[in-house]
C-alpha cells in the first residue's frame, strides 16, 4: 500500500519559514519523480516544485529565490523549504510521486500551510 505522508504545515508570519516533509512508503522512493502541489481556496492545483530521481528541480516562477526542493533517498523523504513566505502562499500543500513506467501516479493527504500576521 502506497503512503505518502506530508508533515511540518502550520500558521506562519509573512517573512517566516517553514519545512514541508513528505515520507514515503510502499514504493521505490528512488525512481519516482517527487514534486510538491499546492491550492489555495478557489484556485486549481498547481505546481510548487519537483525534483527527478537523479536530483534534477524544477520549479514554479511563484516560488523560484524562495523554495527549495530536496529528497533523501535514504529516508524515501522529500523536503520543501519554504522562506520569505507571504499570504499568496496559504494553501494546502500535497507530495506527489510520479513514475512512468505504468504511469503510477499517488498523492499525499495534504499539510495546510496559512501566511498571516
Amino acid at each position: 500500500q502506497v503512503q505518502l505522508v506530508e508533515s511540518g504545515g502550520g500558521l506562519v508570519q509573512p517573512g517566516g519559514s517553514l519545512r514541508l516533509s513528505c515520507a514515503a512508503s510502499g514504493i521505490i522512493f528512488s525512481f519516482y519523480v517527487m514534486s510538491w502541489y499546492r491550492q489555495a481556496p478557489g484556485k486549481e492545483r498547481e505546481l510548487v516544485a519537483g525534483i527527478a530521481s537523479d536530483g534534477r528541480t524544477n520549479s514554479a516562477d511563484s516560488g523560484k529565490g524562495r523554495f527549495s526542493i530536496s529528497r533523501d533517498n535514504a529516508k524515501n523523504t522529500v523536503y520543501l523549504q519554504m522562506n520569505s513566505l507571504e499570504p499568496e502562499d496559504t494553501a494546502v500543500y500535497y507530495c506527489n510521486a510520479y513514475y512512468g513506467v505504468g504511469n503510477s501516479n499517488y498523492w499525499g493527504q495534504g499539510t495546510q500551510v496559512t501566511v498571516s500576521s
